[in-house]
């Protein structure tokens, strides 16, 4: 069981508040399948994904970015309980998609460099924290 401090909660629940679901999850998404281009694999139903222009103009990549934001303010708001919460997508994207989990890790870090430039000096160092510590418990679930 993970143990969350008020201020990491705070943290972490700000961050959501200041969130563009629309930007960040077009361009974290997008950010992974370009930066790490075997991940594009598990988008095959995705149409033209050959090079970054048409990631970034990919009406699929940006509605799925806002699907995996989404999925993480369902995390947000099961905090205490994100495993078990999980417990389905995680099943999901192990046995019926065969992600390789190590991938949940990059789109986690891609995320968080996006939250960073949109958020600017709002991201300091115990924001970052909480942050990633949310997202790891998150990746954790997934695997």
């Amino acid at each position: 069981m993970v143990v969350w401090t008020d201020a990491e909660r705070a943290a972490i629940t700000g961050v959501f508040k200041k969130l563009d679901y629309d930007f960040v999850g077009l361009n974290a998404l997008g950010r992974c399948l370009i930066v790490y281009p075997w991940t594009r694999r598990y988008f095959a139903t995705f149409g033209n994904l050959f090079n970054a222009d048409s990631i970034m103009g990919n009406a699929k990549v940006a509605a799925h970015g806002k699907v995996v934001l989404t999925g993480l303010e369902t995390a947000m708001k099961n905090m205490d309980n994100i495993k078990n919460s999980f417990a389905p997508l995680s099943a999901l994207h192990s046995e019926k998609l065969h992600v390789d989990p190590d991938n949940f890790g990059l789109l986690a870090d891609c995320i968080t460099i996006v939250v960073a430039a949109q958020m600017g000096s709002a991201f300091t160092a115990d924001v970052q924290a909480a942050w990633q510590k949310f997202l790891a418990v998150v990746v954790s679930a997934l695997g």
